[in-house]
């Protein structure tokens, strides 16, 4: 701008004045409202449908292992992860960039270049395999609403590996909440060893073996997450459907090889698909889902409502179990589901700061 062009602005502003502050116009106040009632209502959306998510995915997997013949789990956890690479590719390629030729690029550059950067994940992806394995045995010889209480111990060892592996520091808030939650877990154990069982006759239920297993997958959730975050945090800036795809991508192979060393015989005389039906299909495409609903309600939600979710998924479960799945309520298992609930809650809960005078 030069000095004539500043002379002449000062003049019309000498005689004029200056321009009046701005105001919000009614239609800037109304797009306000709606963005931050669109907010909203996205906020409580995504509490619900994790919520449901969670309530669900136990309950339909207690009723898929509750039919007379069982598929065989380890072919469901591998089309859980193909699908749940569909659904990555699927998002970037036709939602984030909307180009094919931008997702085999990405693709290229992100993955196939970087092929230790890749590998990285194949620890984490090994021990999700497993996991996702002991939650089918878990769903075999427990009741759904069991399953969803005692896995909540997934908080208490991803907590203590953070301590051990991230230097994290829990506040006496948290420490009080995971003593709790360990309490009300073995309280609602106790209750199922002593229960009769709810499963299918031809099936012989072993609520302790059930009991194992959702431990051990709860250990292994802990560290895959802790150890994912840790490679999250010592590795550049990568999207997360990228570090999911590379999770599936060592996870499927892995799959395939569970499936010829442990179910070989059972898949080449009865199929791969053998039992499948819809309930399973559906218990798939929840599994598969869980991770995008998640980073649904990371988005527009916090920790507290993730709580809630949390929660509200256990009375979902005990009342479903209830009235469909033949799930005997007890006291004993109303007073440990209660204390896990609240510990849930306190361990989201933020700390209240405390200033001195």
């Amino acid at each position: 701008m030069d000095k004539m062009t500043m002379v002449n602005m000062e003049s019309i502003m000498k005689k004029e004045g200056a321009p009046p502050p701005y105001e919000p116009s009614l239609t800037d106040t109304h797009f306000e409202v709606l963005f931050s009632k669109a907010t909203f209502m996205m906020k409580y959306a995504s509490l619900a449908t994790l919520t449901l998510q969670n309530a669900s995915l136990n309950l339909m997997m207690r009723y898929a292992r509750m039919q007379r013949e069982l598929f065989i789990s380890s072919t469901a956890v591998v089309m859980a992860e193909i699908l749940k690479l569909l659904i990555c590719l699927f998002m970037i390629g036709f939602v984030e960039e909307r180009s094919f030729w931008l997702l085999l690029g990405i693709i290229k550059r992100d993955i196939l270049d970087q092929p230790l950067d890749t590998l990285k994940v194949a620890i984490p992806s090994f021990v999700y395999l497993l996991q996702n394995n002991l939650l089918y045995v878990g769903a075999t010889h427990l009741d759904a609403a069991t399953c969803q209480v005692t896995y909540q111990l997934k908080i208490l060892t991803t907590a203590l590996l953070s301590v051990v592996m991230l230097k994290k520091r829990l506040s006496i808030q948290q420490w009080i909440s995971l003593v709790t939650l360990f309490i009300g877990v073995a309280i609602v154990q106790l209750a199922q060893l002593n229960a009769p069982a709810s499963g299918h006759p031809n099936h012989e239920q072993k609520p302790f073996v059930g009991m194992m297993a959702i431990v051990v997958a709860c250990c292994l959730s802990g560290f895959a997450g802790v150890y994912f975050e840790k490679i999250l945090k010592s590795t550049d800036e990568v999207s997360l459907w990228i570090r999911n795809i590379q999770l599936c991508v060592a996870s499927i192979p892995l799959g395939l090889g569970t499936i010829a060393f442990m179910d070989w015989e059972e898949v080449s005389t009865k199929g791969f698909f053998y039992a499948y039906n819809p309930i399973v299909w559906i218990v798939i495409i929840l599994q598969a889902g869980g991770g995008i609903i998640v980073a649904v309600v990371v988005k527009f939600a916090d920790n507290i409502l993730k709580g809630f979710a949390t929660s509200l998924a256990i009375i979902l479960s005990c009342i479903i179990s209830v009235y469909i799945l033949n799930f005997k309520l007890t006291a004993q298992f109303v007073l440990g589901a209660t204390l896990v609930m609240g510990s849930v809650y306190l361990y989201s809960r933020p700390q209240t700061p405390t200033y001195k005078k």
